[in-house]
């Protein structure tokens, strides 16, 4: 185990929300969504332990590294990972890792993601954990229905989708038998600082940054996009509540691709470089995904941070600055 420094925060940081620390596992803490959330935990000034594989790039968390514990650990080395959080003993788990997306060659690692996570929920179980917070997709949904709630049946259309929703089945028929709860954040459209430049969103804002075109399909999709700290927020909110179960984490207010993708050409002055229709769209695509939020703004009490304007502004203005800055973009 390579901890890092545990340091305490500053009575200012602590008090930002005033819910109790509690000891926090959280798994997937370097990538796009779990830097974000572990941000937002240690200004909440919680105690994280944020279990990292050997090797990984940690440069989304350059700016809260010091301030997490980490547990540097392959979550397929099972014994040692036992080992580690009997010492550990975590009030609440919240599991983001997952190798693997659409397509054939992710197939290996959807599975090996799918088999690694029953074994958390196992070994989680036997701590005495009360809470598993797993990030769910939209695409455990069959995808004919519109819009798409907590209701809508489970049908995936690939191999991602249905290895999640095996994970949530499995995972609520063991919380019958061990009394831990399983909290499923159904994760729809994300954008915001730290994606991967090849997403939709910085791919459009650094062409036009760059003086270069932005090539990409005619726009007509509609989809439920939240900004990366709003998702975070909402994931934080269902955590700390007694929710129990699947629950969309969305806008609730959708929009077309092309809508995005002009704002950000307003946004940035640049819309004459915007190439709209010069690629196709992928085979297979579902035309709408649109989110029903009513659980999420209703009953949890949760609303966003950012409108889609906002959101896209303040990346752009992140983007803006990692490119004329020593961090990684």
């Amino acid at each position: 185990m390579s901890v890092g420094k545990q340091q305490t925060l500053s009575r200012g940081e602590r008090m930002t929300v005033g819910r109790p620390s509690r000891r926090i596992l959280l798994t997937g803490a370097t990538g796009f969504i779990g830097s974000h959330l572990a941000k937002l935990l240690v200004r909440e000034g919680q105690t994280v332990f944020a279990i990292i594989r050997p090797g990984s790039d940690r440069w989304r968390l350059h700016d809260v590294l010091d301030k997490l514990t980490v547990l540097e650990l392959d979550l397929t080395d099972t014994l040692a990972l036992a080992e580690q959080l009997r010492m550990v003993q975590p009030e609440l788990c919240m599991h983001l890792a997952w190798r693997g997306w659409s397509g054939a060659s992710a197939a290996e690692d959807n599975i090996s993601s799918l088999s690694i996570s029953l074994e958390l929920i196992r070994t989680i179980s036997r701590l005495g954990c009360r809470r598993f917070i797993v990030a769910g997709t939209c695409f455990e949904y069959d995808m004919l229905h519109d819009p798409l709630s907590e209701r809508t049946p489970l049908r995936p259309h690939d191999l991602y989708g249905t290895c999640k929703s095996s994970l949530l089945q499995v995972g609520e028929q063991f919380s019958r038998l061990s009394g831990m709860q399983i909290v499923w954040p159904r994760i729809f459209y994300s954008y915001g600082p730290y994606e991967d430049e090849r997403r939709l969103v910085p791919s459009v804002v650094l062409a036009l940054l760059r003086g270069e075109p932005a090539h990409t399909t005619a726009g007509a999709q509609v989809r439920d996009y939240l900004h990366a700290e709003d998702i975070a927020s909402a994931i934080w909110t269902v955590a700390c509540s007694e929710f129990v179960g699947a629950v969309n984490v969305a806008s609730g207010t959708p929009a077309t691709v092309n809508e995005v993708i002009r704002d950000i050409g307003d946004l940035l002055g640049k819309p004459d470089l915007l190439r709209l229709g010069t690629l196709p769209y992928r085979s297979g695509e579902p035309m709408v995904i649109r989110a029903d939020t009513t659980i999420l703004r209703e009953q949890l009490g949760w609303s966003p941070q950012f409108e889609l304007r906002s959101g896209l502004l303040h990346t752009i203005e992140w983007w803006k600055a990692r490119l004329h800055s020593c961090v990684r973009p």
